[in-house]
């Protein structure tokens, strides 16, 4: 699990293939801030860009690990399979503060970013997310893009899909990538987990023992 408050800014600095063809994944090797990967042991998981991954190897001194992306996991998410910076985030442990909210690290689906641009201090950022997700979406609710968690300030249902907007404050565009999204741009995005299990009961599914 983890919280969407980023904890450092990485960036991938080799893609490697595992295969010779698009069914193969793909091993990444990311740097990290000085420091960052004293307490991390293999096998450890760490969010890239909000999609939860497996450290298979690293060198703490260097400050750099490796993880292994399916073809599935590249083809769902976005940003992970190319050079470039990324947003990171260790999983979470149980005496550590919850500054965001509950994040499970699985991509729901792509957005893309329709418009953002400055509003007085802050940047007003708007994503078109898949009309199937739509439904998890409020007011004033939880969402994760690229990993990092944000409150919906508007939703708006259209026929291609839900666009929602968020206010990003300039400590949120200076320690996370959201700061170089642009018009277009496809995001990772994780609904949020009461949300999900709301919408399931609100389904009207017999209660456990009547099926």
């Amino acid at each position: 699990m983890f919280t969407g408050i980023i904890s450092g800014l990485g960036r991938i600095i080799d893609v490697h293939d595992l295969g010779a063809d698009a069914a193969h994944g793909k091993r990444l090797t990311i740097t990290t801030p000085a420091g960052y990967l004293d307490d991390v042991a293999l096998g450890d998981s760490i969010a890239l860009n909000g999609a939860c991954m497996t450290v298979t190897s690293f060198d703490a001194a260097a400050g750099r690990f490796t993880i292994d992306i399916s073809a599935e996991s590249l083809r769902l998410t976005a940003g992970l399979g190319a050079i470039g910076p990324v947003n990171l985030e260790k999983a979470l442990r149980a005496h550590d503060r919850l500054g965001g909210h509950l994040v499970s690290g699985h991509v729901d689906g792509l957005g893309t970013v329709t418009h953002f641009a400055p509003v007085g201090e802050s940047w007003e950022l708007r994503v078109r997310a898949p009309q199937a997700l739509g439904r998890y979406l409020a007011y004033k609710g939880s969402i994760t893009v690229n990993g990092v968690s944000l409150t919906v300030n508007s939703v708006r249902d259209e026929p291609e899909g839900c666009e929602f907007s968020i206010n990003l404050i300039p400590h949120t565009l200076d320690n996370t990538t959201l700061g170089s999204l642009k018009p277009g741009a496809a995001v990772n995005l994780e609904v949020d987990l009461i949300a999900r299990y709301v919408a399931r009961m609100l389904e009207g599914s017999a209660p456990v023992g009547e099926r």
